[in-house]
């Protein structure tokens, strides 16, 4: 993966105090007991706001110091949704995660189902009309642009594509066995109703990658892989992100 220029840091290299150290790969990502120049999501807010001039909503799921994962969403995307501008679930979103079963830092987009069939106790998880997840099936088309992006990212860039039911093993794809996009359709929509599915395209870092960069490379890597999503991650919402300048 090529890095894209470095015009969207809002702070100074020398106050970026990250560490590969904060990736953890059996309890996740440090986020507690940091000092702000620490804290990888407010060093990645903050960069995504200046780069694209506009508010980013954090999301995470874990708790405590070690998150499991950390997506961004832009908050534009989600107040424009009729029915579901008061949750996250239907945006898509930049993320980052330490896969701890697969030993892979992961960095790139995120696009959540949710359930088709939600439970009683989380009706507010059910896949609504307006959700970013129906705008990414209309976009899987033979020949269409996200087909381009796909291949760009796989086949060329070294990005790895995930989608079906989490709960399940969900299918992956890279350059040896990237299929159509006809054939990643009909892949998500066979996930169960009743479980929770979704569509990732990412960087897969390993650990003894994270452990020979530094801390200011992993934060660059990881803009960068963010960069290389947004012309998918585009095609897939209801507004567009455009770089400042």
């Amino acid at each position: 993966m090529k890095r894209g220029p470095q015009i969207f840091l809002p702070l100074p290299k020398a106050g970026i105090a990250f560490r590969p150290e904060f990736l953890d790969f059996q309890r996740g990502i440090r986020v507690g007991n940091l000092e702000e120049s620490e804290r990888i999501t407010k060093i990645l807010k903050l960069s995504l706001e200046a780069r694209y001039q506009q508010s980013f909503v954090t999301e995470r799921w874990g708790r405590g110091v070690y998150w499991q994962w950390i997506g961004f969403l832009p908050k534009a995307n989600r107040l424009s949704k009729p029915i579901s501008s008061h949750v996250s679930f239907g945006c898509a979103k930049y993320f980052i995660t330490v896969d701890q079963e697969k030993q892979l830092f992961e960095c790139g987009m995120q696009v959540e189902r949710g359930y088709i069939e939600a439970p009683p106790e989380a009706p507010e998880c059910q896949l609504r009309e307006d959700w970013d997840w129906n705008r990414l099936l209309d976009a899987l088309q033979p020949g269409g642009p996200l087909e381009h992006e796909l291949k760009r990212l796989v086949l060329k860039e070294g990005f790895l594509v995930h989608g079906g039911a989490w709960e399940q093993q969900a299918s992956y794809s890279s350059r040896k066995n990237l299929p159509g996009v006809t054939k990643i359709r009909r892949q998500l929509e066979a996930a169960p109703g009743d479980r929770w599915a979704g569509f990732q395209i990412f960087y897969p870092m390993r650990e003894n990658e994270v452990r020979a960069s530094t801390g200011l490379d992993l934060v660059e890597s990881m803009l960068a892989a963010f960069d290389e999503v947004t012309p998918a991650m585009n095609l897939t919402m209801q507004i567009e992100l455009q770089p400042a300048g």
